[in-house]
């Protein structure tokens, strides 16, 4: 049992640093992308695209006091975007009372298929 233990605590410790080298290599790829001004290219037989995507961020107060009834707080008990936007496409909430709980936020997904 010993040696599986050491085993699988040198395969976390691989993970990790291949990890924080694979976001490493993003971000260099992301900032390379955006120097150039391109969304979409080849490079050593891969496809590299750049996806921008908005991501909501709540305000857990703001949201607080946006909802109809203090009961459906209870179903977020925190402002989970997901939660909230399951909750918008099941008419619970409406999005237009939720317009000044949030912050949008862009971010940039990388996606590399080999070719």
């Amino acid at each position: 049992m010993n040696e599986k233990v050491i085993r699988y605590y040198r395969l976390k410790q691989r993970i990790r640093q291949m990890e924080e080298e694979a976001a490493g290599l993003r971000s260099e790829i992301l900032a390379f992308c955006a120097a150039e001004g391109v969304m979409e290219m080849e490079a050593g037989g891969c496809r590299v695209r750049v996806v921008q995507q908005d991501r909501k961020e709540y305000d857990d107060e703001r949201l607080y006091k946006a909802l109809p009834d203090a009961k459906v707080w209870r179903m977020l008990s925190k402002a989970d975007p997901a939660k909230v936007a399951s909750l918008v496409k099941l008419n619970v909430l409406k999005e237009e009372g939720l317009a000044d709980t949030y912050t949008v936020k862009r971010i940039s997904l990388l996606q590399v298929d080999k070719k």
